[in-house]
């Protein structure tokens, strides 16, 4: 359980440092025909990093 807890951490965290940069570098994205307006990805950034955090407390918790 430990190691399906960092895993889905780890690939959380790498989910809102994609759309951190997608902010900083201002990167473009359109999924069939629809423009995904920039500040859906404040909302992905709060709702991954809080995945990936509450992996990684859980994580902690859990024993070898």
């Amino acid at each position: 359980m430990r190691i399906y807890l960092q895993i889905t951490g780890f690939i959380f965290g790498v989910v809102a440092f994609g759309h951190a940069l997608r902010l900083i570098l201002h990167w473009p994205v359109q999924l069939a025909g629809w423009i995904v307006p920039m500040w859906l990805s404040w909302v992905a950034i709060l709702a991954a990093g809080s995945l990936c955090l509450w992996a990684f407390r859980l994580a902690g918790r859990t024993p070898r």
